[in-house]
This record gives C-alpha cells, structure tokens and sequence, in this order.
C-alpha cells in the first residue's frame, strides 16, 4: 500500500510539473531581450551625487534605449496648485535629444523608498478632497508630457498592490482605477502600465489593469523574519508560469520586467553599509547570475534596477557595474 502511495505521489509531481510546463509555454517569448533603466534623481542625490551628471552620463555613456522616470508629487507639486516641472523638463528633454524612450510614472506611489512620496501638504487633506488633488496633480502631469514624443507609456502607480512594503495608505481600487480612467481619457494613444512584485503575487488583480504589465524580479535580499541575507532560488520557469496564465486570462497583453535588481539590498542604506556588506546581496557574480535568469523569461524589455548606485560604484574604484550594463545595452 505505501509502494502504491509513492507510485501515485511521484506520478502527481511529475503530472504538476508537465502542467507547469505546458502552462509556461503560453507566456510571451522574446528571442532578443532588451533593457531598460530606472532612473530617480532624488535617490542619486541621496547617494551625494549631481543627479543630473549622474543623468546625462547615464544617457551619453551607457546609452539606454528604454528608460523610466517618476513625476514625484513631492518634487511636482510641493505647494497646492503650484506647479514646478523643472527637474521633469530637463530629464524628458534630455531623453527626446538622446532617443531614449521613456515610461513616466504618474501616482502617489512610485518608485523608490518610501514609495509613497507625498507634499507636506496634504497631510491636512481627506477624502474627497485628497482624491481631488491627487487626480489634479496627475491630470498636470499627463497634460504637460502626452505630446511629447519621448514618453511612449505611463506607470501609474508603483506595485499598488505591494501592501506590505512602503510607508502608504491602504489601497483604494477605486483611486486606482480612476487614476488608470483619468489616463488613458487624457491620452488614448499610449499605454498605460501597471506593476506587481514577481515573487510575492500571482498578478490577478494588477493584471486586468491597464494595458502592459510589469513584474519586477529580486533574487538577492535581507529577510525580515530570517534578519539575515536571503537568496530567492525561484527558476525562470515559475515567472513564465505565471506569464503563462496571465497570458490566458489576458491575450495580447505585454509583460516586461519593470525592475530588474542590480544593486545591493541594505537595512542602513547605501552610504552607510560597507561596500563588503554590500557585495553579499549585489557582487559582479550576483549581478551577471540574475541577469542571466531574467532574460530565460523571455520578458522583454527589462528594467534595470541600480543606475545610481553603478555611479556610486564607479566614484568607488568599482567601475565593472557600470561596465557591465555599457554592454547590456549595447546589445
């Protein structure tokens, strides 16, 4: 009887696993993957960096075909109904000069810590009326860059469905989806991307939003509940899975790794962690395994995590990063 019970267990596993095969195959499949950059000013500035040296050796010098750029609302709208684009100006025109195609964030939450990057101001909001300044500042965001020929997507929002990281609000979906609605009414021609973690999600609820999805894709990080580093062992073939599936539900729809990681996750920080420290979650080893990886999904294109940490690097006598993604994108 036990003889029999295995007999039945291998045969399932290996049934589950032929399912999980035969699943992926349906996930899209680019032969040439290209690569992208995320790019935040505020984060070089963190890292004691000229955030716009960082920027324009970052177009001149790696020369990146597909970039994206966050219209912080802190940065955007740092008093009610006063409007500042100075920083966004120079970075998208700086993007058009160089050809680069440039995915703008727009939301409450975007990329980088804190995720939610919010004006002073509306601390003294609610409800209504901070959804209100929330769709206006957006709404400025999208008038000022729908004709500029840079932009070719628009993120809204960053991995909203993340709730267990950043320091933000629970999600409203009905602020989300008027976000997406107010949009795409504003431009109809270019569409609108909406990410999920890679690990944490299977993508049901951020997948039947917008037009494009993307994942994002870490392998090397610190462990809340181990409080130790941790390697994410997930094989390539678990994101196609998904992709899989997704692709099922919604034919047609586009995935591209949003965030790629190729920089070091730290407790402390950047400046403040040792270079050594930082090697244990992003050596030139780590980053060259888990490009590796990303590209046997197939997604395309994929988003580099990490361009102002390669900067910091290279100010370091640690050039190889920046090195490493001149050829990425060179390809």
């Amino acid at each position: 009887m036990l003889k029999n019970f295995f007999k039945w267990l291998l045969f399932s596993l290996l049934a589950a696993l032929f399912l999980v095969w035969l699943i992926s195959l349906f996930a899209p499949k680019n032969k040439n993957v290209e690569y992208g950059v995320t790019f935040s000013a505020p984060y070089a500035q963190s890292l004691g960096l000229d955030w716009k040296q960082v920027y324009l050796d970052m177009l001149n010098d790696l020369k990146p075909k597909y970039l994206r750029l966050s219209a912080y609302w802190d940065s955007v709208e740092q008093q009610k109904d006063s409007y500042n684009f100075e920083e966004m100006d120079f970075q998208i025109t700086q993007a058009e000069s160089h050809n680069t195609k440039v995915v703008l964030a727009v939301g409450r939450r975007l990329p980088r810590w804190p995720e939610c990057h919010d004006p002073g101001w509306i601390k003294n909001l609610s409800g209504d009326d901070l959804k209100n300044a929330q769709y206006s500042y957006v709404e400025q965001v999208v008038d000022r860059y729908k004709n500029n020929p840079a932009v070719t997507a628009w993120q809204v929002e960053n991995e909203p469905f993340l709730g267990s990281f950043g320091i933000c609000p629970q999600l409203d979906k009905n602020l989300l989806d008027g976000e997406i609605a107010l949009v795409k009414q504003l431009d109809p021609d270019r569409p609108v991307i909406i990410t999920d973690s890679g690990e944490l999600s299977f993508w049901i609820y951020s997948g039947a939003r917008g037009d494009i999805f993307g994942t994002t894709f870490y392998r090397y990080v610190f462990s809340d509940v181990f409080k130790r580093y941790w390697t994410n062992y997930i094989p390539a073939i678990y994101y196609r899975f998904k992709g899989g599936i997704f692709t099922l539900l919604h034919p047609g729809k586009k995935i591209v790794i949003m965030e790629l990681e190729a920089e070091p996750w730290t407790t402390k920080g950047i400046t403040s962690t040792p270079i050594d420290e930082q090697f244990k979650t992003m050596s030139m080893d780590n980053f060259n395994t888990i490009v590796g990886i990303a590209k046997s999904t197939g997604f395309s294109p994929q988003y580099l995590w990490g361009v102002e940490w390669w900067y910091w690097m290279k100010n370091q006598g640690h050039p190889e990063f920046w090195d490493k993604a001149k050829l990425l994108f060179k390809n």
